[in-house]
This record gives structure tokens, C-alpha cells and sequence, in this order.
């Protein structure tokens, strides 16, 4: 699509005409993915990417001037999201899918509390759902709000699992060293 077309579909997209942006995303989105491709090497990562380049793009819809092209304005936004994707990804390598595969680690402090053993049959007593909240944030250090956007709930709620979760680990520890 030409440029003066994108920016006059911007401008209408700024002035309310939601109907536009479909037509942007249709004419650029693309582009964006090759890009976003190029860096991630990665088909779902890039196509996360590009969902994410467009809701940061509605995001700063306001600050776009349309005296300049779009492609250069959007193209800067999806760098912007790879960077800030790999920042995030640097700080947290990974992210298991079970968190019951993982080799637990036991403080050294903690060790005098319970054998590891103890620790993991405990955490299998826990209810699965506080027992991943407790796995990711109290050994992975998840934030509260990763953890709800990977469980789909509130941050309130991963809060509220991992509190009653961790009390119950420290219920079932201290019964098991009687």
C-alpha cells in the first residue's frame, strides 16, 4: 500500500475511525512478521511479537505525526517490542511448562527444616494451583502479575495462591519433622 494511504488511514484511525486500523494492520502486518522473524527465528515468537508491535502501536497512536511515513514509525515500535522481549526473556531464560519436573533447590537455611524429599512431597500435597504460584514466584521469582497473565487470573488471586500455598507447605513441613 502506498505511503500516502497508510497515513491517511492513520489519521483517520487517530480521529476515531476504528475500522482504519484493520486496513493498516492488513497493509503492514507482513512486514512487521518479516522483520520481527528475522530477529526471533521463531514463527510463534514473531507472531506474538507482531500482536504485541499493534497493541503498542494503538498504545502510542496519538504521539504518530502524519507529516512522516508509517512503516519507518511502526517498524521503530517492533524493534522497540524485540528489545523489550528480550530484556524480559535475558531476566527469565525460561519458563517450564510443569513445574513438577523441575529439580528444586533448597536453601542452604532451609535445609536444617526438611530434606528435599520432604520438601517435594509436601509440594505434591498442595493444591496445584497454589503450588505453581509458590514454584514461580518463591523459586523462579515470577512477579505476581507474570503469574496471573500465565494463569489467566488476578494478580490478587497468584498473590492469595501463593500465600495459602506457602502456608500450607509450612504446615505439611512442620507436621513431617515430628
Amino acid at each position: 500500500m502506498e505511503d500516502q494511504r497508510l497515513r491517511e488511514l492513520m489519521r483517520e484511525y487517530q480521529a476515531g475511525r476504528f475500522e482504519a486500523f484493520d486496513e493498516i494492520h492488513a497493509a503492514i502486518a507482513p512486514a512487521l512478521r518479516r522483520y520481527l522473524l528475522s530477529q526471533a527465528r521463531d514463527a510463534a515468537r514473531a507472531d506474538d511479537l507482531v500482536q504485541e508491535t499493534f497493541l503498542q502501536m494503538h498504545r502510542a497512536r496519538h504521539t504518530y505525526d502524519s507529516s512522516f511515513p508509517l512503516m519507518p514509525w511502526s517498524m521503530a515500535i517492533a524493534r522497540h517490542v524485540w528489545l523489550m522481549d528480550c530484556r524480559t526473556r535475558s531476566r527469565r531464560p525460561w519458563a517450564p511448562d510443569d513445574v513438577m519436573d523441575l529439580e528444586l533447590p533448597v536453601r542452604a537455611e532451609a535445609a536444617s527444616l526438611a530434606e528435599r524429599s520432604e520438601v517435594r512431597r509436601a509440594l505434591r500435597q498442595v493444591s496445584p494451583d497454589r503450588r505453581d504460584a509458590v514454584i514461580q514466584h518463591h523459586l523462579l521469582g515470577f512477579s505476581f502479575k507474570e503469574i496471573a497473565e500465565r494463569a489467566g487470573i488476578a494478580e490478587t488471586a497468584a498473590k492469595l495462591r501463593s500465600s495459602r500455598g506457602m502456608a500450607q507447605l509450612r504446615a505439611l513441613l512442620k507436621g513431617s519433622s515430628k
